[in-house]
């Protein structure tokens, strides 16, 4: 970097504090009632919130109601939903299909702890997308992945697993190890340390899990040569830090070198599912792992999860070999809605419209980027997209950690005190549903260039 550049990435940085500064006392103002109701939840909930993920400062909205493309707080305040429930609502919010195959299940029934034909509905149409032929479901994405975990433990007889630095696959203790470590604990950046996301692992459970860089096939063939990993879990693009896709032939080469020592390969498809496109990542890519873990935006809002492989893996659960168990598993109410979601809303036609829609909006902001002369660049999968700031693509984490914070804050903290709802900083992405119109997408773009139009006046 220029000292020409370096001197004007520091005046961007300056003036993005001075904008988050000036954006907070705002949102504290237009905010009183979420504040006022997070201040009782705390009486009642630790941080205020049911998920520590919903967490921010200076406190979260507090939300009403939503339908289609927008959320209302309890202050009145209406906002464009890009995201979505974490990429839970690919749909929207309050789908009209949704809300009838909710209510038509409403009249026979909420839990019959026993199977109902839609399982099958269901499972046959994720099969038809991923390719797959064996599923299960469960109740959330940590479900699915611990449950992907167990199953390949079963059918290797090993014990030691294989994740990437900065990638979150749900909070069971195997994966919540190097999820967004610090760098004075993480280790040299090609053989990262091993380190826990939360107090209550265990050094057992630590010793047990092997990081490893996103995109280094040379670092999975290290940790894999002594032959005790059951598998190597994996965002095929990774979507816990922004969106950081595979390099070209990345993906290919860890599905050979998993095959060749016997290390079964998980797609954690719980954030790139159906809206990376009608077959997700696994598809759009095409490399096809052993097992897959799903949930999110297959729901449509109701809490589902599902897991789904080869049928020689999967009949480690045929065999009794490997125990899957849940009350509310395949529970009729989620069907009903997965259902639709799969068979008449998410569409092959209707996700691609979702896509061109999303790629119209990246057109615009890559424009505005362009025209302001900014180190930033923007990254779509699919109906997905996010603004990074800096001016290379992202390989891995600590490329990650190396972008700017401020910036990415300040862009936050001014879009939502304009209506445009987002997770705070780089770690999420927004999502075009299909009931976001050409407008809504675009509003976006409007309120991102009166940001960048402030950021560098």
């Amino acid at each position: 970097m220029s000292a020409t550049d370096s001197t004007l990435t520091n005046d961007l940085t300056t003036r993005a504090r001075e904008i988050t500064r000036r954006e907070l006392a705002s949102y504290v103002q237009r905010t009183k009632g979420s504040q006022a109701a997070t201040e009782r939840a705390r009486r009642v909930m630790p941080m205020g919130v049911p998920s520590s993920f919903q967490a921010y400062d200076p406190h979260p909205i507090v939300v009403t109601r939503a339908q289609g493309s927008w959320m209302e707080d309890v202050d009145g305040n209406r906002y464009t939903d890009y995201d979505m429930g974490f990429g839970a609502l690919f749909s929207g919010h309050c789908h009209p299909l949704v809300r009838a195959a909710i209510e038509g299940q409403l009249d026979n029934g909420t839990l019959f702890v026993t199977p109902c034909e839609t399982n099958s509905d269901v499972a046959e149409m994720l099969g038809a997308r991923y390719g797959l032929p064996m599923w299960r479901f469960t109740n959330s994405g940590t479900e699915a992945t611990m449950d992907a975990i167990r199953v390949a433990r079963g059918a290797t007889g090993r014990e030691k697993i294989v994740k990437v630095e900065g990638g979150y696959h749900g909070h069971h203790d195997e994966v919540m190890i190097s999820m967004k470590p610090p760098l004075d604990q993480a280790g040299p950046a090609d053989n990262p340390t091993p380190v826990p996301g939360t107090a209550g692992i265990t050094s057992a459970v630590l010793g047990d899990t092997i990081v490893i860089p996103y995109n280094d096939p040379e670092a999975l063939e290290r940790v894999l040569r002594n032959g005790d990993v059951a598998c190597f879990i994996v965002e095929p693009v990774m979507e816990n830090i922004g969106i950081c896709k595979p390099l070209p032939g990345y993906l290919e080469s860890v599905r050979e070198i998993t095959q060749r020592y016997g290390t079964l390969l998980i797609f954690d498809e719980v954030k790139t599912g159906i809206t990376a496109g009608w077959s997700g990542a696994t598809g759009t890519l095409g490399v096809l792992p052993d097992l897959v873990a799903l949930a999110k935006s297959i729901g449509g809002g109701l809490p589902l999860g599902a897991f789904g492989g080869k049928r020689e893996y999967m009949d480690q659960i045929t065999q009794g070999r490997v125990m899957h168990l849940g009350t509310y598993n395949g529970n009729p109410l989620c069907m009903a809605a997965a259902k639709a979601v799969l068979g008449e809303i998410c569409t092959p036609e209707a996700t691609q419209g979702c896509i061109d829609r999303n790629h119209a909006l990246l057109d615009a902001c890559d424009t505005i980027i362009r025209s302001a002369g900014l180190a930033a660049h923007t990254v779509q999968l699919g109906a997905k997209g996010c603004i990074t700031w800096a001016a290379e693509p992202i390989r891995n984490y600590r490329d990650y950690k190396a972008t700017d914070f401020d910036l990415a804050f300040a862009q936050w903290i001014h879009g939502i005190n304009r209506g445009i709802l987002l997770p705070p900083g780089l770690d999420e992405q927004w999502l075009i549903s299909i009931m976001h119109t050409e407008d809504d997408a675009m509003r976006y773009a409007s309120v991102f260039g009166e940001f960048v139009d402030e950021l560098i006046a």
